[in-house]
């Protein structure tokens, strides 16, 4: 029997599934080389991907699911909440400051806040992971997809 991990997984599995079949039926534009339908396939087409692997992980760890039962965590609501509202400002902050020192700031924010860090390696841990996110997540996108980021209207960066 899956566990509610691998319930979610199977579900994952199946709509992205549904979905990634619907995208077959989209018209190529004559226009464009890359159709309409050529990035939603590949997210889910990854989110297949990883729907099955909760699923197959879940059966694997069936059995020894039973022998090593963990008491159940607290849940940390106000971690959630603030998460949020981090990503609410960052989507906010795309328009005036840029995509690149917005996504540097939040996945800097995000990070510290997730695992707080201690002296000064971790605080260079966070920089470079941040301003890592920000150059590979730019480089892909404008430089390779050729997808069009927002520029910041008071750093036109």
């Amino acid at each position: 029997m899956l566990s509610k991990d691998g319930w979610g997984g199977l579900v994952v599995l199946a709509t992205s599934l549904l979905l990634f079949w619907m995208t077959l039926g989209l018209k190529d534009s004559p226009l464009v080389p890359i159709g309409p339908g050529f990035y939603p396939r590949i997210v889910l087409g990854l989110a297949a991907v990883l729907g099955f692997w909760i699923v197959l992980s879940d059966l694997a760890v069936r059995g020894r699911r039973r022998a090593a039962a963990a008491p159940p965590g607290r849940i940390n609501y106000p971690a959630v909440a603030i998460q949020f509202a981090i990503f609410g400002v960052y989507v906010g902050a795309l328009a005036p400051i840029g995509f690149r020192l917005a996504t540097f700031l939040y996945v800097a924010a995000a990070n510290a806040l997730m695992a707080p860090p201690r002296g000064a390696r971790g605080w260079l841990r966070v920089a470079l992971l941040a301003f890592g996110t920000a150059l590979v997540t730019y480089i892909v996108f404008e430089r390779y997809l050729l997808v069009l980021l927002p520029r910041g209207r008071w750093t036109n960066f």
